[in-house]
Protein backbone atom coordinates (compact mmCIF):
# COMPACT_ATOMS: atom_id res chain seq x y z
CA UNK A 1 0.00 0.00 0.00
CA UNK A 2 2.70 2.44 0.51
CA UNK A 3 3.75 1.88 -2.48
CA UNK A 4 0.71 3.06 -4.05
CA UNK A 5 0.73 6.12 -1.77
CA UNK A 6 3.90 7.04 -3.40
CA UNK A 7 3.00 6.49 -7.01
CA UNK A 8 0.54 8.83 -6.53
CA UNK A 9 2.44 11.33 -4.53
CA UNK A 10 4.74 11.17 -7.73
CA UNK A 11 1.85 11.51 -10.17
CA UNK A 12 0.22 14.27 -8.72
CA UNK A 13 3.86 16.36 -8.50
CA UNK A 14 3.80 15.45 -12.10
CA UNK A 15 0.47 15.95 -13.00
CA UNK A 16 0.53 19.86 -11.22
CA UNK A 17 4.09 20.72 -12.91
CA UNK A 18 2.57 19.25 -16.17
CA UNK A 19 -0.98 21.31 -15.14
CA UNK A 20 1.26 24.61 -14.58
CA UNK A 21 2.94 24.47 -17.45
CA UNK A 22 -0.39 23.58 -19.66
CA UNK A 23 -2.09 27.09 -18.12
CA UNK A 24 1.33 28.91 -18.70
CA UNK A 25 0.84 27.97 -22.12
CA UNK A 26 -2.99 28.29 -22.68
CA UNK A 27 -2.95 25.06 -23.66
CA UNK A 28 -5.32 23.30 -21.00
CA UNK A 29 -7.71 22.07 -22.96
CA UNK A 30 -5.19 20.48 -25.65
CA UNK A 31 -3.10 18.75 -23.16
CA UNK A 32 -5.85 17.24 -21.32
CA UNK A 33 -7.13 16.13 -25.08
CA UNK A 34 -3.45 14.65 -25.46
CA UNK A 35 -4.10 12.68 -21.95
CA UNK A 36 -6.97 11.41 -22.44
CA UNK A 37 -5.95 10.29 -26.16
CA UNK A 38 -2.87 8.44 -24.29
CA UNK A 39 -4.91 7.09 -21.41
CA UNK A 40 -7.27 5.43 -24.36
CA UNK A 41 -4.55 4.09 -26.31
CA UNK A 42 -3.40 2.38 -22.66
CA UNK A 43 -6.27 0.75 -22.41
CA UNK A 44 -6.93 -0.72 -25.65
CA UNK A 45 -3.28 -1.89 -26.53
CA UNK A 46 -1.29 -4.69 -24.37
CA UNK A 47 1.99 -3.46 -26.02
CA UNK A 48 1.54 -0.05 -24.96
CA UNK A 49 0.43 -0.96 -21.95
CA UNK A 50 3.45 -3.44 -21.34
CA UNK A 51 5.53 -0.95 -22.55
CA UNK A 52 4.45 1.57 -19.23
CA UNK A 53 4.38 -1.14 -16.57
CA UNK A 54 7.18 -3.81 -17.90
CA UNK A 55 11.09 -3.49 -16.17
CA UNK A 56 12.04 -4.80 -18.90
CA UNK A 57 12.20 -1.74 -21.16
CA UNK A 58 14.79 0.47 -20.62
CA UNK A 59 14.22 4.41 -19.76
CA UNK A 60 15.52 5.39 -23.54
CA UNK A 61 13.15 2.65 -24.88
CA UNK A 62 10.28 3.69 -22.70
CA UNK A 63 10.97 7.84 -24.10
CA UNK A 64 11.53 6.58 -27.50
CA UNK A 65 8.03 4.48 -27.14
CA UNK A 66 5.80 7.14 -25.70
CA UNK A 67 6.89 9.78 -27.43
CA UNK A 68 6.85 8.17 -31.24
CA UNK A 69 2.96 7.64 -29.79
CA UNK A 70 2.71 10.97 -28.84
CA UNK A 71 3.52 12.39 -32.46
CA UNK A 72 1.47 9.61 -34.06
CA UNK A 73 -1.36 11.05 -32.38
CA UNK A 74 -0.75 14.15 -33.27
CA UNK A 75 -0.08 15.16 -29.48
CA UNK A 76 0.76 18.73 -28.59
CA UNK A 77 4.74 19.33 -27.90
CA UNK A 78 4.52 20.16 -24.55
CA UNK A 79 2.83 16.50 -24.19
CA UNK A 80 5.59 14.81 -26.20
CA UNK A 81 8.28 16.58 -24.45
CA UNK A 82 6.65 15.84 -20.77
CA UNK A 83 6.21 11.95 -22.15
CA UNK A 84 9.99 11.79 -22.36
CA UNK A 85 10.87 13.84 -19.33
CA UNK A 86 8.81 11.49 -17.23
CA UNK A 87 10.74 8.70 -19.28
CA UNK A 88 14.52 9.90 -18.50
CA UNK A 89 13.33 10.39 -14.73
CA UNK A 90 12.44 6.89 -14.71
CA UNK A 91 8.72 7.79 -13.90
CA UNK A 92 6.96 5.89 -17.04
CA UNK A 93 5.17 3.63 -14.26
CA UNK A 94 3.70 6.86 -12.57
CA UNK A 95 2.28 8.11 -15.89
CA UNK A 96 -1.28 6.49 -14.58
CA UNK A 97 -1.76 8.37 -11.62
CA UNK A 98 0.05 11.84 -13.70
CA UNK A 99 -3.01 11.39 -15.95
CA UNK A 100 -5.56 10.60 -13.19
CA UNK A 101 -4.27 13.62 -11.31
CA UNK A 102 -4.07 16.24 -14.14
CA UNK A 103 -7.58 15.31 -14.83
CA UNK A 104 -8.27 16.18 -11.35
CA UNK A 105 -6.99 19.69 -11.65
CA UNK A 106 -8.39 20.25 -14.81
CA UNK A 107 -11.66 19.47 -13.28
CA UNK A 108 -11.26 21.60 -10.65
CA UNK A 109 -9.95 24.36 -12.30
CA UNK A 110 -13.24 24.09 -14.68
CA UNK A 111 -15.68 23.94 -11.24
CA UNK A 112 -16.64 20.06 -12.90
CA UNK A 113 -16.95 17.24 -10.53
CA UNK A 114 -14.70 13.96 -11.48
CA UNK A 115 -16.34 10.21 -10.85
CA UNK A 116 -15.21 7.23 -12.08
CA UNK A 117 -17.36 4.50 -12.02
CA UNK A 118 -15.98 0.73 -12.40
CA UNK A 119 -18.08 -1.79 -13.13
CA UNK A 120 -18.01 -5.78 -13.70
CA UNK A 121 -19.40 -5.71 -17.50
CA UNK A 122 -18.98 -2.50 -20.15
CA UNK A 123 -22.10 -0.21 -19.46
CA UNK A 124 -24.19 0.65 -21.93
CA UNK A 125 -25.48 3.94 -23.42
CA UNK A 126 -28.41 4.06 -21.20
CA UNK A 127 -27.10 3.00 -18.08
CA UNK A 128 -23.91 5.55 -18.31
CA UNK A 129 -26.64 7.99 -18.83
CA UNK A 130 -28.65 7.26 -15.94
CA UNK A 131 -25.92 7.18 -14.00
CA UNK A 132 -24.81 10.45 -14.72
CA UNK A 133 -28.17 11.47 -14.10
CA UNK A 134 -28.31 10.22 -10.79
CA UNK A 135 -24.71 11.74 -9.92
CA UNK A 136 -25.77 14.93 -10.89
CA UNK A 137 -28.83 14.87 -9.00
CA UNK A 138 -26.83 13.65 -6.05
CA UNK A 139 -24.18 16.21 -6.17
CA UNK A 140 -25.95 19.48 -7.25
CA UNK A 141 -22.91 19.78 -9.94
CA UNK A 142 -22.54 18.42 -13.33
CA UNK A 143 -20.51 15.27 -13.24
CA UNK A 144 -17.55 14.33 -15.54
CA UNK A 145 -17.76 10.70 -15.60
CA UNK A 146 -15.11 8.02 -17.03
CA UNK A 147 -15.62 4.70 -16.57
CA UNK A 148 -13.26 1.37 -16.44
CA UNK A 149 -14.14 -2.70 -16.29
CA UNK A 150 -13.50 -4.89 -13.25
CA UNK A 151 -14.11 -8.42 -13.57
CA UNK A 152 -13.02 -9.08 -10.32
CA UNK A 153 -16.57 -6.90 -8.62
CA UNK A 154 -18.60 -10.09 -10.26
CA UNK A 155 -21.48 -7.34 -10.90
CA UNK A 156 -22.64 -4.30 -9.14
CA UNK A 157 -20.77 -0.89 -9.52
CA UNK A 158 -18.22 1.13 -7.80
CA UNK A 159 -18.57 4.70 -7.81
CA UNK A 160 -15.78 7.20 -6.52
CA UNK A 161 -16.49 10.65 -6.45
CA UNK A 162 -13.10 12.49 -5.06
CA UNK A 163 -12.17 10.74 -2.13
CA UNK A 164 -15.74 9.21 -1.24
CA UNK A 165 -16.47 5.37 -2.07
CA UNK A 166 -19.94 4.33 -2.62
CA UNK A 167 -19.52 0.23 -3.44
CA UNK A 168 -22.58 -1.29 -4.48
CA UNK A 169 -20.05 -4.26 -6.06
CA UNK A 170 -21.46 -7.99 -5.51
CA UNK A 171 -17.72 -8.61 -4.82
CA UNK A 172 -18.20 -6.42 -1.44
CA UNK A 173 -21.01 -7.51 -0.39
CA UNK A 174 -19.88 -11.17 -0.19
CA UNK A 175 -16.68 -9.95 1.28
CA UNK A 176 -19.17 -8.76 4.29
CA UNK A 177 -21.30 -11.76 4.12
CA UNK A 178 -18.69 -14.02 4.39
CA UNK A 179 -16.92 -11.66 7.55
CA UNK A 180 -20.78 -11.38 9.13
CA UNK A 181 -20.41 -15.80 9.27
CA UNK A 182 -17.19 -15.92 10.04
CA UNK A 183 -18.20 -13.78 13.16
CA UNK A 184 -21.29 -15.37 13.82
Amino acid sequence: MATDDKTNDVGERYAQALFDLAMDQNALGVIEADLETLSRAMAESKDLKRLVESPAFSAEDKGKGLVAVAVKSKANMLTAKFLGLLAANGRVRDLPAVIAGFRKLSADHRGVVTAEVVSALPLTAAQSKAISAALRQALGKEPEVSTRVDPALLGGLKVRVGSRLFDASLKSKLDSLKFALKRA
